[in-house]
């Protein structure tokens, strides 16, 4: 990135942990994280003139993320890789403040995720974990909103299917 112009790198700087998360969030193994994260931003630096600068980056950022994860996910399988203890730890990114419960839930989330296909773990992702809206998810993955909700919903219902296997059946 050291040829982009100067507000180019400091988004760049700014965002990168934010997408080094997103894509860990999404299912990059460790082993593609920096390519992946490159890609995103070489996307972005190519469709910087798209962007609507009165609107916010991330979810902007969050779109790209999602369509260069589904290269990597298509590369992993080819190669058999599955997502690693290590990528489900530093997914959750735990602070050293985080207590032990905490962390365990984190983790328990993850793991749950990487039950999700990717279509339900985008919005899974966005809804859950970022916190937004339906109309923002269907505008970021360029779908519709119907589809949000019950991609939403479905995920909803797995992740708390899967939470409940590996809890050995609680509640």
């Amino acid at each position: 990135m050291s040829d982009a112009p100067p507000a180019f790198q400091e988004l760049y700087q700014a965002e990168l942990a934010y997408v080094v998360r997103t894509l860990q969030r999404l299912g990059v193994a460790s082993a593609d994280l920096e390519d992946a994260a490159q890609d995103v931003f070489v996307t972005a630096y190519r469709r910087r003139a798209d962007r609507d600068a009165d609107r916010p980056v991330r979810p902007w950022l969050f779109g790209i993320a999602f369509r260069v994860v589904g290269n990597y996910r298509q590369k992993a399988h080819r190669r058999r890789e599955i997502a690693t203890d290590e990528v489900v730890a530093a997914a959750a990114g735990p602070s050293p403040e985080d207590d032990a419960s905490t962390r365990q839930r984190r983790e328990l989330l993850m793991r749950a995720l990487d039950r999700l296909d990717l279509d339900h773990r985008a919005v899974a992702v966005l809804f859950e974990i970022e916190g937004l809206a339906a109309p923002a998810i269907a505008e970021i993955l360029g779908i519709p909103i119907n589809t949000v909700y019950s991609r939403a919903r479905a995920a909803r219902h797995k992740l708390l299917d899967a939470t409940r296997e590996m809890r050995g059946g609680k509640r």
